[in-house]
């Protein structure tokens, strides 16, 4: 499948789009705003510690304390599973060693405690940055771990002779006590370019350290490359034919960095220059509009809806229009096997993660199945971030977990609604009037006299001196009271104040 970059650069925002087959597959965006900060590494001081969760509150200097769980802090990392970026081998020698028990927190952490920490991901909804204290610098090939003792290799990588090559060159190059996992890309590379990306990282280690001690906490030690550096860094493989950009500046940047990190490799790096917008005349700011929506169309009529919530994101798929051609159950079946590939595809597009409940269309072949379950896991397996899928139930639902570093494209681009209040419903108008003849009710019933004045929205009030009327006439005479209605198109639809006298 063909595979191009186009990326947009403006003085607030940059936005790097993958395409694949023309379409948008992942899309990375970075304001001056709100840069990220995943891979920064600071020296932070223990604000709290929580012994019932097993955890520490640290702060770096931003916003909300960072979350620190007591396996990020451990000494004994060989035990600890890893995986950075979703795509390295865990760190655990044999599958089947049971992890150790884990030490109290409390034991580790002390509040005021100064140390070094690094962000694994970002703040997220209401929630700080999480943070481990076992720093890790990736490059085009490795990712250095300083702190830990350890060869691991790309899962991805899946030839045996090639992970053995690969583990001894690595092996025989790094200094006891420090630890590497070879990255995807690596494969079938030579030890020359290994050895230039260890030597690379080794010395950018050793000029962080240096001077530490003296520094005082919270501060920023280092920062990771910008969105498209890492973009460039962590997703730019030879299926990649193609850069596209629109600025000058970040042309000769791109430029200057393949030439230092990549210099082997043949890109083909295009300045555009088009009048109209680059994203425009991609067609990607329609793709980007619809990956919004909470429904998305499938070829056939059917459709899924995908609703987010703090919890899980739920995907519901349904046959929609499509009637199909032969019997019910081969409808359900084309229908979910279409379903799941639009689902991944929005999953990586939408950058969503945690956990993911899909309600399929129920299928009573085991069999159907089987097949949907299979195909979902292939589906997947494009999918750089780490996934786990558990087996379809009885119920049709399907149980998994995408990992998650940063903000949903949803949650990046949007806000809750002010109006609404993110619940994605207002009540109805009819609602809001009786819930007003409510309180009129109580007000008038608790008064020996006096007029009384209603404030409310436009289209409540012409509602309610038209259809809902007799409501209110009832009230003014059992109790011999009048109400005067005003309208105020500043107040919410659901808002309303009842004045006396």
């Amino acid at each position: 499948m063909t595979k191009e970059l186009v990326i947009s650069t403006t003085s607030h925002e940059t936005r790097v789009a993958l395409l694949e087959g023309g379409h948008i597959a992942e899309l990375y965006i970075e304001r001056d705003r709100q840069l990220g900060i995943v891979g920064n590494i600071y020296k932070g001081k223990v604000v709290r510690v929580l012994p019932g969760m097993q955890a520490a509150f640290v702060d770096v200097g931003l916003e909300k304390a960072a979350f620190l769980y007591v396996a990020d802090v451990m000494d004994e990392m060989e035990q600890v599973e890893r995986n950075i970026e979703g795509e390295e081998q865990p760190l655990a020698q044999d599958a089947c060693t049971e992890l150790p028990t884990l030490p109290p927190i409390e034991d580790l952490l002390k509040e005021g405690q100064e140390l070094l920490v690094q962000i694994s991901k970002e703040p997220i909804g209401t929630k700080g940055a999480r943070i481990t204290s076992h720093i890790s610098l990736p490059g085009r090939h490795l990712v250095y771990m300083p702190t830990v003792d350890h060869v691991g290799i790309s899962r991805r990588i899946e030839s045996e002779e090639e992970r053995e090559r690969l583990r001894q060159i690595v092996d025989s190059m790094r200094s006891s006590g420090t630890g590497f996992i070879v990255r995807t890309v690596s494969e079938g590379k030579s030890a020359d370019d290994l050895s230039h990306d260890m030597e690379f990282l080794v010395g950018l280690w050793a000029n962080l350290s240096r001077g530490i001690d003296e520094i005082s906490a919270p501060s920023l030690i280092h920062s990771d490359l910008d969105v498209t550096s890492k973009v460039l860094r962590d997703i730019l493989t030879e299926d990649v034919r193609r850069i596209v950009v629109d600025n000058v500046e970040e042309y000769d940047k791109i430029v200057r960095f393949l030439r230092t990190f990549m210099p082997r490799l043949n890109y083909c790096i295009e300045l555009y220059q088009g009048d109209e917008p680059v994203f425009d005349a991609y067609g990607l700011e329609v793709e980007i509009a619809r990956s919004l929506g909470r429904k998305v169309w499938l070829k056939s009529g059917g459709s899924i809806i995908i609703e987010q919530t703090e919890a899980l994101v739920a995907i519901d798929v349904n046959t929609g229009r499509y009637v199909g051609k032969h019997n019910f159950e081969d409808t359900i079946l084309k229908t979910n096997l279409e379903a799941l590939k639009e689902i991944a595809f929005q999953l990586r597009l939408r950058n969503i993660g945690g956990l993911i409940i899909i309600d399929f269309i129920d299928m009573e072949k085991e069999v159907h199945r089987e097949k949907v379950h299979a195909t979902l896991e292939e589906a997947l397996k494009s999918d750089k971030n780490k996934t786990n899928i558990l087996k379809i139930s009885e119920l049709g639902l399907v149980e998994m977990t995408r990992k998650r570093v940063r903000e949903s494209i949803g949650r990046t681009l949007c806000e809750p609604c002010p109006y609404c209040e993110g619940r994605g419903y207002i009540k109805g108008k009819v609602t809001v009037i009786y819930e007003i003849l409510r309180e009129l009710h109580r007000e008038m019933a608790g008064l020996a006299a006096g007029h009384m004045t209603l404030l409310a929205h436009p289209e409540i009030t012409s509602l309610l001196i038209d259809e809902e009327r007799c409501g209110l006439d009832e009230l003014e005479r059992r109790y011999g009271r009048t109400v005067s209605i005003n309208s105020r198109p500043g107040f919410h639809i659901e808002q309303f104040e009842i004045a006396v006298g």
